[in-house]
């Protein structure tokens, strides 16, 4: 069975210019990337959890989030604001029996449950696996100038989402090459569109409700009437 370190980011993803605070917004309260990290915790084929900063956020990041996350028994990484330099950081600390590493976008809390058992599952037997959603309208092709040129048809895309699941030798490959892994070489797993991602504090309120509709795990039955009795 895979055994798994997850490593979680809050730099923004490729592809995405400027800065993005979706990581430090307040969701009803809690920072959307402690959210995020709460996702992988309690799990017994998760061996680790890493979480990446900025250094420039570093003294900042240690205050607010330290005993938090240290008592969670996450470990934490220091490099600059960009993807690929915090999954670098991370694959110099991944334990020595993982054989699978999970990364996750830390702006992304609103993750069911269930996707990432189908996600892990998945990864049994595929070297790279994404969670996509459905796109819901036609895509207009822009050129240059911003001038439209072609329309899409959403059946023909989907939208790659977070959290994903490479092998142990798929993920120090990324890291060596600062690439992510060719298109042709992803399975995809249709995951939940409440997953989405925090762009500021605008998204604060549209996140807290795609939290509320996630679904439930499923509690453990309990083996005699006296047992609820005990706590």
């Amino acid at each position: 069975m895979p055994e798994f370190s997850v490593v979680i980011i809050t730099a923004p993803p490729p592809g995405q210019s400027g800065e993005s605070a979706g990581p430090t917004v307040k969701i009803d309260g809690r920072e959307a990337l402690l959210r995020s990290v709460e996702l992988f915790l309690n799990r017994s084929n998760v061996k680790q959890v890493l979480l990446a900063f900025d250094n420039a956020q570093a003294e900042e990041a240690k205050r607010k989030f330290g005993n938090h996350l240290a008592f969670s028994g996450v470990k934490l990484a220091w490099t600059t604001n960009k993807w690929f330099d915090q999954i670098v950081a991370m694959a110099e600390k991944l334990v020595a029996d993982t054989s699978h590493v999970i990364v996750h976008d830390a702006a992304r809390p609103a993750v069911p449950f269930s996707d990432i058992d189908a996600l892990m599952e998945a990864a049994e037997k595929h070297d790279a696996v994404a969670l996509t959603t459905a796109l819901q309208a036609p895509l207009l092709e822009l050129d240059e100038g911003g001038g439209a040129v072609a329309a899409h048809l959403p059946s023909r895309y989907v939208q790659v989402l977070t959290p994903q699941v490479f092998s142990r030798a798929k993920f120090l490959e990324i890291a060596k090459t600062r690439k992510d892994v060719h298109p042709s070489q992803l399975k995809t797993v249709t995951g939940s569109a409440l997953n989405v991602r925090v762009g500021g504090n605008g998204d604060a309120g549209m996140v807290k409700a795609m939290l509320g509709m996630l679904p439930k795990p499923k509690l453990k039955a309990l083996s005699n009437p006296f047992e609820e009795a005990q706590w």
